[in-house]
């Protein structure tokens, strides 16, 4: 495993630099590319671990995907019957979206199948998105929680569907704002004889729904209701044909950064900026941030921009309700935000970071108390007083998970001295240029095996 060690800014960071390809439109991508009739291609495809391991596993059940260029991808569509049963368990890797939205696509197979993960993978909680599968009729099991008793984790074992039998319609009230749970609901819709009706609290990320719009399939939305009925339908989804926006979850890092180091201007080119994704963007308005959006058009029916971000002073703020599920993803690099920060944010209605690739909310209460930033863990979010004092270096761990990783290196940009990230192999996750990134914007930091 190899360490980053970050030294602190010896100046602002400029620059305009790109950002990978949301690797949740990627994800998306792929899976109806795969179930489509005919070629589709897809550029502008990061090849983060997330996206790969979705890749791969399609490609274990006979989808023929090629890569013409490091950027690009031609995926030959199977139809929405074709897929083959795989010959071993298909690796998920640590990607919590590839394991959930599988389970959609696999649970009206003929075959079985099961779906394995990585350690962290393999602890997170998947009866969110076995229940409301096995409501419609779905064959799905998992291995028991090692702590809670109504609860399942991976190894999945799905399917096989016997003959003669179908997915039925489904009515579900989702308990969280998931857009994996409400991505696999509407991927096993695709076979289901019947309507898929399903209600969240709030609204999560709409990807899904907007790739479905864009293939014809017969999807409506009001608010946070989403209604798929195929009646009618011919269960025919055409070739996909397009590129793949930046991914603001990634951009946000840098978004940060620019803020924490004075006198900094970056810029940010074709980010996605989706309605249900641009909570982190509210965050640093409310909070003072130099930031702005030049909007460029679309991208495969998802809105593009250019973004530009340049350090002001920020001021602390509440946050909480349906804007944290707009920024979920965002909640740790918004830590890093509110610890430079004027008073005391507070964050809250966050508790889903817990079941993350790692408990997130105790994880940064640890690295904000390592860099000497005063900060108390609730159990559904934390409470950050800011400070406008150089941090203590640190010498922290990841615990495996990307945006902790990243998190900590923007927070070493303000840091006394030298930071070292152990464990930060997992960055390659979502971002495996981030390295290179921070070089380009004049950062120093040494990769250490």
């Amino acid at each position: 495993m190899s360490s980053l060690r970050v030294y602190p800014a010896s100046g602002p960071l400029i620059g305009k630099v790109p950002v990978p390809s949301d690797k949740s439109i990627g994800h998306r991508a792929l899976l109806f590319a795969a179930i489509a009739e005919g070629a589709s291609h897809i550029t502008a495809f990061s090849h983060g671990e997330d996206n790969v391991s979705t890749a791969n596993a399609l490609r274990a059940m006979g989808v023929i995907i090629e890569e013409p260029s490091p950027t690009e991808l031609r995926v030959h569509g199977v139809g929405l019957f074709g897929l083959n049963a795989p010959a071993c368990p298909l690796d998920c890797g640590n990607s919590g979206t590839t394991m959930r939205l599988l389970a959609g696509l696999l649970s009206p197979q003929r075959f079985r199948s099961t779906l394995v993960g990585d350690h962290s993978l393999s602890r997170r909680p998947m009866l969110r998105v076995a229940r409301p599968l096995r409501q419609r009729g779905a064959v799905i099991d998992g291995k028991p929680h090692p702590t809670k008793t109504d609860e399942i984790t991976a190894p999945l074992s799905i399917g096989p569907l016997p003959d003669g039998t179908f997915l039925g319609p489904l009515e579900y009230d989702s308990p969280v704002a998931s857009a994996q749970i409400k991505s696999a609901l509407l991927l096993s819709g695709l076979y289901a004889h019947g309507a898929t009706y399903l209600r969240e609290p709030t609204v999560s990320r709409d990807h899904t729904e907007r790739l479905l719009h864009a293939l014809g399939v017969p999807i409506r939305t009001v608010g946070s209701i989403v209604e798929l009925d195929p009646a009618g339908w011919p269960g025919k989804l055409a070739p996909l044909h397009f590129a793949i926006p930046g991914d603001l979850s990634a951009a946000a890092f840098l978004l940060v950064a620019a803020q924490v180091v004075a006198g900094s201007r970056v810029s940010l080119s074709t980010v996605g900026v989706n309605p249900t994704r641009t909570g982190i963007l509210e965050i640093l308005r409310d909070m003072g941030a130099g930031v702005s959006v030049e909007h460029r058009g679309q991208s495969g029916g998802e809105p593009v921009a250019e973004l530009h971000a340049w350090s002001e002073p920020l001021r602390a703020l509440a946050i909480g309700g349906e804007l944290v599920a707009r920024a979920i993803d965002e909640i740790p690099i918004v830590c890093a935000l509110a610890a430079r920060a004027s008073g005391t944010t507070r964050i809250t209605d966050a508790q889903e970071l817990r079941v993350k690739e790692s408990d997130r909310i105790a994880t940064m209460t640890e690295v904000l108390r390592a860099f000497g930033v005063r900060c108390d863990e609730h159990p559904d979010g934390l409470t950050i007083e800011g400070t406008d004092a150089p941090l203590e270096p640190v010498d922290v761990e990841s615990k495996g998970d990307h945006r902790i990783a990243m998190t900590s290196a923007v927070l070493a940009l303000v840091a006394r001295g030298p930071s070292v990230i152990r464990d930060a192999d997992t960055i390659t996750t979502s971002y495996p240029k981030f390295v290179g990134t921070l070089r380009a914007l004049g950062v120093r930091v040494d990769v250490e095996v």
